[in-house]
């Protein structure tokens, strides 16, 4: 009978595997892209390598690969130093790998060198795309068309609220010797939400651009991958058509992003952007400074010419001299007058935004009193939740080794004798056996 000529799982699992190692003997190199990627307590690197199908909805090819320990940390350094990034998710690489079949863990592959070049033509590629397209649809110079006034005083800034560079920009102007309004709208500005997040941000200052003069989007410096949500074409599309005029401070010296590149203004750090504004204030002030110099000695020689005239006109009546001064005074009289009028609306803008400040500065810290308060309630509950007696009381146990908790299997060896602590006390036991997981 058939049934008498079986082979059984393990036997079958050893052909299958001697049948890959016969193919496939010697390393090859494989692109694909990094769908998922994590790094053990260990050093191991588990990567989920990817080959897109026409649609990008489902792939063509899915496979597990590692880099083990000894050569991830030699190939991070590596590929950081060619590309400026670490190894990331979404990233197309060129893999050397050797392909190896295991009868508990099937199909892997194991890395052992890479190729930055391959993931550098990719990155540039995927930039070249980008900026086609945004000439294509005109808005590649629609920024940096807007006018920008003479001095921006109320800025509205997108940043993460808790940024340095944030930070670094609102202490650098508070320095200087002028005013600025700074209005924040936060986004998240580096992984996953990030292009929707800034986006978002974008669209509210859209909806309110009437009271700003210009929009600054900043940001600390990072890993290239850690900004590539300015590379986006979304987010590039948003900045370039926004009717702002747009600052860009996004803290990378070596690269200049898309979004650089179609805003208004790009400089390198966020305190460069500050510097910006204040050398505009500081410029602005200076040339009204001199047109009220140029004005003064303009006044002062129209005086000297009309008292010339005077003398000149000796043979004239008493009567006619005096009409003459009486319009100069009333001239000098006006000029006061608007002097004065001009010196009250100042006075008066300057009180009615001290006012608008100091409602702003309350609403802000009452919000920041709600923030924090709902915070520290959400953190309350979550120490309650993960109390250790309590994660007990459902039927959880913490292990023990040597007096340390064992949170991976990893960590437990037949033989080891261990402490298993349960609601009401403890257990002393031996290991005997283990089983991983597949």
């Amino acid at each position: 009978m058939a049934a008498q000529n079986h082979i059984t799982l393990s036997h079958l699992q050893q052909l299958v595997r001697q049948g890959i190692e016969a193919a496939l003997p010697l390393p090859l190199w494989v692109s694909a892209e990094i769908s998922d990627l994590k790094i053990n307590r260990t050093g191991h690197c588990y990567l989920e390598l990817i080959e897109k199908g026409d649609n990008d909805a489902v792939p063509r090819a899915k496979v597990s690969a590692a880099i083990w320990r000894n050569r991830f940390e030699a190939l991070s350094v590596y590929f950081r130093t060619s590309t400026g990034s670490d190894l990331a998710v979404g990233m197309k690489v060129l893999l050397k790998v050797t392909a190896s079949y295991h009868e508990l863990y099937g199909f892997s592959l194991s890395v052992s060198d890479i190729d930055p070049a391959y993931t550098l033509g990719d990155m540039q590629a995927k930039l070249r795309q980008t900026i086609e397209a945004l000439r294509a649809d005109g808005v590649w110079d629609m920024n940096r068309e807007c006018e920008m006034p003479m001095v921006c005083q109320r800025l509205a800034v997108i940043s993460s609220a808790t940024a340095a560079g944030y930070r670094d920009f609102c202490n650098e102007l508070g320095a200087c010797n002028y005013h600025f309004e700074v209005t924040l709208f936060e986004a998240v500005m580096q992984g996953f939400g990030a292009e929707e997040s800034i986006i978002a941000a974008l669209e509210m200052v859209a909806d309110r651009c009437d009271e700003f003069d210009a929009v600054v989007i900043i940001r600390g410096g990072g890993a290239t991958t850690d900004l590539s949500c300015f590379n986006s074409y979304a987010v590039c599309s948003y900045i370039a058509q926004i009717p702002l005029a747009v600052v860009t401070g996004i803290g990378h010296d070596k690269d200049q992003s898309i979004a650089d590149m179609v805003a208004h203004t790009a400089l390198k750090t966020p305190t460069a952007v500050a510097d910006f504004f204040a050398a505009q204030a500081e410029s602005t002030d200076a040339l009204l400074d001199e047109l009220n110099v140029r004005l003064t000695g303009l006044c002062t020689t129209l005086f000297a010419a009309q008292n010339q005239r005077l003398l000149i006109l000796g043979h004239a009546t008493s009567e006619g001299c005096s009409r003459v001064a009486r319009g100069v005074e009333m001239r000098l009289q006006s000029l006061g007058e608007r002097l004065q009028m001009m010196a009250k609306e100042e006075l008066r803008r300057g009180s009615e935004h001290l006012e608008r400040q100091t409602l702003a500065l309350g609403d802000q810290s009452r919000l920041c009193i709600e923030r924090l308060g709902a915070k520290l309630s959400t953190l309350t509950e979550i120490v309650a939740a993960n109390d250790p007696e309590r994660v007990l009381s459902h039927g959880y146990s913490i292990v023990r080794i040597g007096g340390r908790a064992v949170s991976n299997i990893d960590q437990a060896n037949i033989g080891d004798e261990a402490e298993v602590s349960v609601t009401g006390g403890t257990m002393n036991v031996k290991i005997t056996d283990i089983c991983k997981k597949s």
